[in-house]
């Protein structure tokens, strides 16, 4: 490809569909985010319509490119949901959004533009981005964990995305949870769901994650061992992972990291007691694109498809 060249990249999550055009420059440069546009996703209204959606918007951002002048390559997509890594149709998706597994996302997107498409989930696309072009630029192999709501991640190794046999790879929150605490999976009790549920059994009381991290550095003990735990359980995971893969860098993202010094110090604590001294001085770091992250990761996937 010559450049200049541009993607149209698209974000599908629960609430809000983002699309943009991601533009390279050359090939040094990192890649500039133009015409970003959202709507809402009304998931509730079934997965039928939240496609409808996603066609409508990119086919907007599209046109209005092309008739700028845009050298559009392709179409990428990060989206919620498990993606099935051969057809980029929507496998599984929780009550989040309803009626979306099963959506024939990839087969709608060739059939409507006749262009390259490639679809990713959102936590991968989001680990791919960092990991272009974010807080772990350069690293061949990473770890990247996003504890929101629920528990994302990535794994990034030899500088590619790990998908899978199934494309289901980085499904972290699945993994096991070590603590006596949660129902047994690290979503439970890393994320911030996980956090609200474990509160409200220790004390009766319901409070949202941001109000549980205030009562924990006012120094409330209940909430601080909430905090604590949340944080110990994902370096625990974090540790075994860093066993397996020996990555470069290990990057954070999510609102649960809003939580503060006491989750942090209880995670970077929790993983360097289960790790061997010449792997603890692994740099942990947040994530540094924001809300562009998934956008340049799914441009990313799919020029790497295109490449293949």
């Amino acid at each position: 490809m010559e450049y200049p060249f541009s993607v149209v990249a698209v974000d599908v999550g629960g609430t809000k569909i983002a699309c943009a055009v991601v533009r390279y420059e050359n090939v040094d440069a990192a890649p500039i985010i133009l015409s970003k546009r959202s709507i809402p996703t009304d998931a509730q209204q079934g997965g039928e319509v939240v496609l409808a959606r996603i066609l409508d918007l990119v086919d907007d951002v599209r046109a209005e490119a092309l008739s700028h002048g845009e050298t559009i390559v392709g179409v990428g997509v990060a989206t919620a949901g498990r993606v099935d890594v051969d057809t980029g149709n929507i496998a599984f998706a929780n009550e989040i959004m309803p009626g979306w597994s099963g959506q024939p996302l990839g087969d709608a997107l060739r059939e409507r533009f006749e262009c390259p498409s490639a679809v990713l989930g959102d936590v991968q696309s989001h680990a791919l981005g960092e990991a272009r072009w974010g807080a772990a630029r350069g690293a061949q192999t990473a770890v990247v964990m996003a504890p929101g709501t629920g528990l994302g991640g990535g794994i990034i190794c030899h500088g590619k995305i790990v998908r899978g046999k199934h494309g289901f790879a980085g499904e972290i929150g699945s993994t096991m949870n070590t603590l006596d605490a949660g129902d047994g999976n690290l979503e439970s009790v890393a994320a911030g769901s996980g956090i609200e549920a474990r509160y409200y059994a220790a004390c009766g009381v319901h409070q949202t994650g941001a109000e549980i991290s205030h009562r924990a550095q006012l120094g409330e003990d209940i909430a601080r061992q909430t905090i604590e735990n949340a944080g110990r359980a994902l370096g625990l995971a974090l540790a075994g992972w860093t066993n397996i893969f020996d990555p470069d860098i290990a990057v954070v993202s999510g609102s649960v990291t809003k939580a503060g010094p006491i989750w942090r110090d209880a995670m970077v604590s929790a993983f360097k007691e289960r790790t061997p001294g010449v792997l603890a001085d692994l740099p942990i770091v947040d994530a540094s694109l924001g809300d562009n992250a998934p956008l340049i990761g799914a441009a990313e996937n799919l020029l790497d498809t295109l490449k293949n």
